[in-house]
């Protein structure tokens, strides 16, 4: 690999609701800083949904030295309000000196008009429902996303002379011509040789491949619920609860990091970002009921006064990304990057 690194959350809203409500400038620089130094990360993925705030934590990222991916994150936009949106994060990362803009996440779940539903909620609702009972809206979701962001990367290269991707889902299938990178939220079993050979197949298009997102739930089973684990919790309760009863376990998600980094780097996949530093929304408490850092996939716990503490994929991740990590195995003559 060439890269290792995690996500960092600046607030997004699916369905209304935000991510991140508070936003302190100066946290957020301590918070970078310990990514470059504690963590001893590559690069850092700048998630958001406020282009402002984006800007702010991709500026204390490119001085703290972090090679930064400015990944603007809309929720809810339409295609025509996504254009000027785009339009404007790719001038911010452009004059902040980002390396690399990410033209969205997964749009045909956080934006309206290419899967039934009324938010991003509903969407996972129609996903979940199983793929083969939505596979004429996936195709038809597929042609409507491919001519739009065709349209944003013409228009992103106007402004922003980086490199370009897109964080996809593994339902949407993405014509990768337009991009310099291949960018996949690769969740999935890395035991299971179908994971395998998915990397492989997208090695094979000879661009360099980036896993925009990986993570795990700090309960035990989470791994196998890949980028559903958080609905274990209950967000119209009064606190918000975990539903059902859940065994904390903060190895689960060091066993799942260290299979998956071990394959990027069989297989040469050129960059991986683990998701994600914190679940700023995901409060920590001793009551497993309440817990609601069992549906975090962050490698920081937040306490009930906001502070963070590191949980041990924190550790597992810092010693990944200062000395690497073996592959279990020989690859077998694995495709390159490139």
């Amino acid at each position: 690999m060439r890269a290792r690194g995690i996500t960092y959350d600046t607030g997004f809203t699916p369905g209304g609701r935000s991510s991140r409500p508070d936003f302190d400038p100066d946290a957020v620089r301590r918070e970078i800083r310990t990514i470059a130094e504690e963590l001893h990360c590559d690069a850092v993925r700048i998630t958001g949904g406020d282009p402002e705030r984006l800007t702010i934590a991709a500026r204390h990222a490119v001085d703290a030295g972090l090679e930064v991916w400015f990944s603007p994150f809309p929720s809810e936009l339409s295609a025509a309000e996504l254009l000027p949106y785009f339009d404007d994060c790719a001038q911010r990362a452009a004059e902040v000196g980002a390396h690399v803009f990410v033209t969205g996440c997964e749009l045909s779940l956080f934006g309206p008009g290419f899967l039934p539903g009324a938010d991003t909620f509903a969407r996972i609702a129609t996903l979940g429902s199983g793929f083969a009972a939505a596979a004429t809206e996936l195709a038809t979701a597929s042609t409507t996303l491919n001519e739009l962001l065709a349209q944003i990367v013409t228009r992103v290269r106007e402004r922003f002379s980086g490199k370009v991707t897109y964080a996809s889902g593994l339902w949407e299938s993405i014509d990768w011509t337009p991009f310099d990178i291949i960018g996949v939220d690769a969740y999935g079993d890395p035991e299971d040789p179908a994971y395998r050979a998915g990397v492989r197949e997208l090695l094979r298009l000879g661009k360099p491949l980036a896993a925009t997102e990986v993570g795990c739930c700090t309960y035990r089973g989470a791994a196998d619920r890949g980028g559903i684990g958080w609905d274990i919790l209950d967000y119209e309760s009064d606190p918000p609860r975990i539903i059902g009863d859940h065994i904390r376990d903060e190895d689960e998600p060091v066993r799942y990091m260290r299979a998956l980094f071990a394959l990027f780097e069989e297989e040469a996949v050129d960059t991986g970002f683990w998701f994600t530093f914190a679940g700023f929304t995901y409060t920590h408490r001793p009551d497993p009921h309440y817990d609601l850092d069992l549906a975090s996939y962050g490698v920081c716990a937040v306490q009930p006064d906001g502070s963070l503490t590191p949980k041990r994929a924190f550790h597992a991740l810092a010693e990944i990304c200062r000395k690497g990590i073996q592959p279990a195995r020989a690859s077998g003559g694995s495709a390159s990057a490139g």
